[in-house]
């Protein structure tokens, strides 16, 4: 008898065995046969899928807190948010009914609902937004998630397959969000990294526990889509205390425009570039003109 079989409990043993299987368990842990590359790779795979479904219970709370806090949504994008959510309902749905293991999907559930709170949050926190867009909102959600569990599989393996254009769909609204703005806004280090960090984890247990073309390919593109958003989140990190970036708000598209709006007659903003002066030939006082471009 190996001296873990005796020293490890069978409270401990239980759970082991249930996750990675007796097999496995026996070579790995009791015969600690470290060589057995299948069990490895397999054991691997099932601890990293475990903590993706935890990490997921929690990944988008960063997010959502950011955005109650602050009582904006700015800098992130309802329709990257509206379209991502559907790939994370589309991918549990189908997982769960090919009854694959719960350990290589079951994050897409918990950001699914985490999701939902923060499209609504979006909706509720935009400007002249309504109880009827909020309503509309909730209910569209309900109703997709029901389709998706009622719809033949048939049809579900092909949304599956729609998962790929979904995660671009999903993406490519923030990462033009973000150019556009140079700055993510709102947008959450924490859940920009962990997401990135969470579909390279994803592709390994893919590709090791589920053989399904289908998955893997959508883990490929969201992760290809995900290095991007990272890379602009690191370059335009603290880019809202640039010297001379105006301040923006949801109801201000032109700061300089709005500028000339409020500003008293006769008297000045800060001088800019392209600014000039010209005299008033009545000598009643000075005339500005400004040139913008």
């Amino acid at each position: 008898m190996s001296i873990t079989k005796r020293l490890i409990p069978n409270v401990l043993r239980e759970p082991a065995v249930a996750l990675i299987g007796e097999e496995c368990y026996v070579s790995l842990v009791e015969q600690l046969n470290v060589f057995d590359t299948d069990c490895l790779k397999y054991a691997i795979s099932k601890g990293l899928g475990v903590g993706l479904v935890l990490g997921g219970t929690i990944m988008k709370l960063p997010q959502l807190i950011v955005i109650v806090r602050a009582k904006s949504a700015r800098g992130v994008s309802l329709a990257a948010y509206a379209f991502e959510t559907l790939s994370y309902w589309i991918i549990t749905a189908y997982s769960a009914r090919q009854a694959y293991p719960f350990s290589t999907y079951g994050e897409n559930f918990f950001l699914g609902v985490q999701n939902v709170v923060i499209t609504l949050l979006i909706v509720y926190y935009a400007p002249r937004s309504t109880a009827t867009q909020l309503a509309g909102a909730a209910v569209a959600t309900a109703v997709g998630a029901y389709i998706l569990l009622k719809v033949p599989m048939s049809y579900l393996a092909m949304l599956q397959g729609s998962t790929i254009p979904l995660t671009f769909l999903s993406k490519v609204p923030q990462i033009i969000s973000n150019h556009r703005l140079q700055s993510t806004g709102t947008l959450s280090s924490f859940a920009v990294f962990a997401a990135l960090a969470g579909t390279f984890a994803r592709l390994f247990t893919t590709a090791t526990e589920v053989n399904d073309p289908l998955v893997f390919w959508g883990y490929v593109g969201a992760a290809v889509l995900n290095v991007i958003i990272a890379v602009q989140m690191v370059m335009y990190w603290r880019s809202e205390e640039r010297p001379g970036m105006p301040k923006y708000r949801e109801d201000q598209k032109f700061p300089v425009a709005q500028e000339l709006e409020t500003a008293p007659i006769g008297i000045p903003s800060s001088p800019r570039k392209h600014d000039s002066i010209t005299s008033n030939p009545g000598g009643s006082g000075r005339r500005w003109t400004r040139k913008l471009d």
